[in-house]
Order: structure tokens, then C-alpha cells, then sequence
């Protein structure tokens, strides 16, 4: 029985890059940051990305732009990986899939522009579809601050953070919230990954030197 050949080798390098390019209308493939949705359906809830072992919110890892050509509803697809950074427990890893047809009611049938407006520069807590997005975590935000009515929340947890740093504050100035998003120390550091295809590779066949002179002048 013939082996089956194996694919091409795909390799992901993290790079910087601008913040357009990260954005959900660029179907990004990335390392941390918020993860940037498609599309409101199928998207995980809180209760299912909380930690199995300490029920804390998980943190979004990663993920991989990987359509699949053959199926007509998975034209775009991502694919996204989040785990727990709380210690002790730093476990949990979980992995969701979410994914539209070409055409679709927020996104161009056509390839995204390479030359962004002005607006996907600034950070959107809002999928196109309407849906409100957790201003700490960027995942679905069912809560929402019960003063200001403003921002949105995906636990308790998340909302207690927001409001020590620095939502206490602002949540006074409901027009500049938009504006006032504070480093959280829950998001890892984002940047794109570059995935490029590995050249095959064929094993150079190495001479074995005679090493029977150097052998013999040893005595051995």
C-alpha cells in the first residue's frame, strides 16, 4: 500500500504589524490582543469561556484564518484558541471555530482593501451584527455597567477590573468611554502571524571522512 504523500508544510511567524491589519475585516491570522470575531453566530458565550478548573475568565491566545475552499459556509473561517494565565491554574485550553459565507451581510464579496479608512484604525467593542463585546477581554459582553449603561462586561470579574482601572472615573464621562480603554494586564501581546509555506527540503547526503590515517597515528 502506497504511503499518501504529505502536504506542504505551513510555518506562523509573529510579526508587528499596523492595527488595521488585525482588524476582523482583514480576516487576521494573530497572536493576542482581542480576538477579532467574523460574525456574532456560534460565538462562545461567558459560561463557555470560563475555566474548567478555577472558573476565571479564559484569555484569548490565538488564532488562524482557515477557510475551508470546499464548503460554501466557511468561506471565512477562524479558527480560536484561548487558555487560562491565572496561576496556579494556568490550564484550560479551549478552541472555538467561527465562520460565514462569502457573501454575507459585513463583509465585501470582494478581497479587503489594502488601504484602510480612517475608522478600522480605532478599536471597535461592537461586531458589525450589533452584538456589544467585553471592554476588557473583546469576547461577547452580555453585562453591562448599571451607572453609565455604556460599556459591556462578559463576568463580574471583568467589570471589577475595569472599574479599578479606571472606568470609576470615567464611567462620570459617558461621550469619551469610546476613547478611555486602559491597559488591563489580561491581554497577551499582539501581533500578526505571517504564515508562509516551507520549501521542500531534500536530506544532503554527507561523505563519512576516512579517519583510518589519523586512526593509525594514534597507536589505537
Amino acid at each position: 500500500m502506497a504511503a499518501s504523500r504529505a502536504g506542504p508544510v505551513e510555518l506562523g511567524f509573529a510579526e508587528l504589524a499596523p492595527a488595521w491589519r488585525l482588524r476582523s475585516e482583514q480576516f487576521p491570522s494573530k497572536v493576542g490582543g482581542r480576538p477579532a470575531w467574523l460574525g456574532a453566530s456560534g460565538l462562545p458565550g461567558p459560561g463557555a469561556l470560563a475555566c474548567a478548573l478555577c472558573g476565571r475568565p479564559l484569555s484569548f491566545l490565538l488564532q488562524v484564518y482557515a477557510p475551508l475552499p470546499g464548503r460554501a459556509d466557511a468561506f471565512h473561517r477562524g479558527i480560536f484558541l484561548f487558555c487560562c494565565r491565572e496561576p496556579p491554574c494556568c490550564s484550560g485550553l479551549r478552541v472555538f471555530r467561527n465562520q460565514l459565507p462569502r457573501k454575507n451581510d459585513f463583509y465585501s464579496y470582494e478581497p479587503p482593501s489594502e488601504n484602510p479608512s480612517p475608522e478600522t484604525e480605532s478599536l471597535c467593542l461592537q461586531l458589525k451584527s450589533g452584538a456589544h463585546l467585553c471592554r476588557v477581554c473583546g469576547c461577547l459582553g452580555p453585562k453591562t455597567c448599571s451607572r453609565c449603561h455604556k460599556v459591556y462586561y462578559c463576568s463580574k470579574e471583568h467589570q471589577t477590573l475595569d472599574w479599578r482601572l479606571g472606568h470609576k472615573q470615567a464611567c462620570a464621562q459617558p461621550d469619551h468611554l469610546d476613547h478611555i480603554i486602559p491597559d488591563h494586564n489580561f491581554l497577551f501581546p499582539e501581533f500578526e502571524i505571517v504564515i508562509e509555506t516551507e520549501d521542500e527540503i531534500l536530506p544532503e547526503v554527507v561523505e563519512k571522512e576516512d579517519y583510518s590515517e589519523l586512526i593509525g597515528s594514534m597507536g589505537i
